[in-house]
C-alpha cells in the first residue's frame, strides 16, 4: 500500500515502504538523523539535493502534527 502526504512517502516499491521524502530515494529518518547529531536542514539539503529545503522544513511540520495528533489522542 502506498502512503503519501505533500512531502513524505511510502511505497513497498520503493526502499521497502521506508518513509521517504516524495519524489526522491532519500529515507526522511536521514534527516532526522542529521538533526539529532546537531547538524542543520541546510547542511542535509546540502548532502542531499534531490531533498530541497522548502521539503525539509515541510516534512519536518508534517511530522510534528503526526506526533502532536498521537499525543493528544492518546491523553484525552
Amino acid at each position: 500500500m502506498i502512503t503519501q502526504s505533500h512531502y513524505i512517502t511510502s511505497d513497498p516499491e520503493i526502499l521497502g515502504g521506508t518513509p521517504a521524502f516524495a519524489g526522491t530515494r532519500v529515507p526522511f529518518s536521514y534527516l532526522m538523523e542529521y538533526l539529532e547529531r546537531g547538524s542543520t536542514t541546510q547542511q542535509f539539503v546540502a548532502d542531499y539535493p534531490s531533498v530541497t529545503l522548502e521539503q525539509a522544513a515541510k516534512a519536518l511540520e508534517e511530522a510534528s502534527a503526526v506526533v502532536e495528533d498521537f499525543v493528544h489522542a492518546h491523553t484525552a
